[in-house]
């Protein structure tokens, strides 16, 4: 007799992991209370990247007037711009990608429940006023939205990751606060499209958590383009005037905007699920669980955003089907340590592993290896310049610890280092490979190499 499982979300997390579920023989149900595809599909990762796309193509027509016996051809493009279109196409690159969720669903046989669950027992959930009985549990609900004090009281009139797609016109003016990365991409979103755009951090610099090496190159291709940064300033208070946004900051400054993004972080979306019935803990950061195996307890486990290892889509995706291996009785295990991460700016940046401080910190003997796009031929060519490739190596072994790149093309050449890291390849073995000439990853064999 087939197991039970349910899983709880259709994000990234909850539909590989019911994929899987079913290759393997097992009875599927999923309940979502939203949009199948979850947030990554329906107002993160996808919508965000058709929005990019846009506005890296209009960026780019204005850059290539240069080249052209009209120097008004770029700028004339750029006044043709529809922002109706813009969305019109962001909304069918969603559509067509939720469809091929649900028609994935079908022809795996998985029962798809739009509904809210809400445990009744560690062995039982209600959706939609029925009792559904399991054998096991995958807990993918996501996180929502964070407004921290004094936004909280403004919510009808601020924006968040979840509702900005919903615009139907660009701003004139925009104030983002939070410089990590939904923040940063927005930024040079808005900025790439005409809009004014001030980004307010909290902390000392934006991109708090990454490589400082990244984030000097970022701000400072951000500022070159117009965006605004204020870092160490706190919103104090807040206005709202004739549809006026102000932003009252901690230095006495106002910053005003008919469009402010809230993009601070979010938090587990948990309260509906009466975990308290499973037997289930969770606080601010979500649910602890095995951080290799994804269990909770006996057969429940959660995947994705709700435990707080990592806030990546593709973790999510690696951590569903880890969980759904280990209900199966397939030992299987997660690692954080390998999940690659890119901020979709411009330039582009990705990151893997450790950074040299962390590695330091950690107690390696270990050491920065970096190439500069300037001295790459293919960047040269592309006139993409800015950025570098840094490999952080273990002085002792060889291997490779983390690595480090910011420039076109980050976001695909990160998975270089990614399997050598794998696979336990030395540096220096990996730059010995032959990499295809001019390309923007013979930056990483260089660094390798040094």
């Amino acid at each position: 007799m087939s197991k039970k499982v349910l899983v709880i979300g259709s994000g990234p997390a909850g539909y590989p992991a019911a994929l899987k579920l079913a290759a393997l023989g097992a009875e599927v149900t999923v309940a979502e209370k939203g949009k199948a595809g979850g947030v990554c599909l329906n107002c993160g990762c996808i919508p965000s990247k058709s929005l990019l796309d846009a506005a890296h193509r209009f960026a780019s027509v204005r850059k290539s007037e240069a080249l052209s016996s009209n120097p008004q051809a770029g700028e004339d493009f750029f006044k043709s711009l529809d922002f109706t279109k813009i969305q019109a196409r962001r909304q069918a690159a969603v559509d067509k990608l939720q469809r091929g969720v649900l028609t994935l669903f079908k022809a795996a046989k998985i029962n798809y429940i739009e509904g809210e669950a809400s445990f009744l027992s560690p062995n039982s959930v209600k959706i939609n006023g029925e009792e559904f009985p399991f054998d096991a549990v995958i807990i993918a609900a996501g996180t929502k939205a964070f407004y921290p004090p004094p936004f909280d009281k403004y919510k009808e009139h601020l924006y968040d990751n979840s509702n900005i797609f919903e615009i139907k016109q660009l701003p004139q003016k925009a104030v983002i606060i939070g410089g990590g990365v939904i923040g940063c991409e927005f930024a040079c979103l808005f900025n790439a499209f005409g809009v004014d755009t001030t980004i307010v951090e909290l902390a000392p610099t934006i991109l708090p958590t990454e490589d400082e090496g990244t984030v000097r190159v970022l701000k400072s291709s951000f500022e070159k383009r117009g965006i605004k940064i204020k870092t160490a300033a706190a919103a104090k208070d807040m206005a709202v005037e004739n549809g006026v946004k102000k932003i009252i900051l901690s230095d006495g400054q106002t910053l005003e905007a008919d469009l402010v993004l809230v993009a601070v972080g979010r938090m587990p979306d948990l309260e509906s699920l009466n975990l308290r019935a499973a037997g289930v803990e969770w606080d601010r950061k979500g649910i602890k669980v095995n951080p290799k195996t994804m269990q909770v307890k006996d057969n429940i486990y959660a995947a994705g955003d709700v435990n707080w290892l990592c806030q990546l889509a593709h973790a999510a995706t690696a951590q569903g089907e880890t969980a759904a291996c280990n209900i199966m009785g397939i030992a299987r295990e997660y690692d954080n340590n390998l999940v690659p991460s890119a901020i979709y700016a411009w330039p582009e940046s990705a990151r893997v592993g450790l950074t040299l401080k962390e590695a330091l910190a950690k107690g390696h003997k270990a050491r920065a290896k970096k190439s500069f796009m300037l001295a790459n031929g293919r960047a040269v060519t592309q006139e993409e310049t800015e950025g570098f490739a840094q490999i952080i190596e273990d002085e002792e072994t060889g291997l490779i610890l983390g690595a480090q790149i910011v420039g076109a093309g980050a976001g695909e050449m990160i998975h270089i280092p990614l399997i050598a890291m794998a696979a336990k390849m030395k540096a220096k073995e990996t730059g010995e490979l032959i990499f295809a000439h001019p390309t923007v990853s013979e930056s990483l064999k260089e660094a390798m190499l040094k």
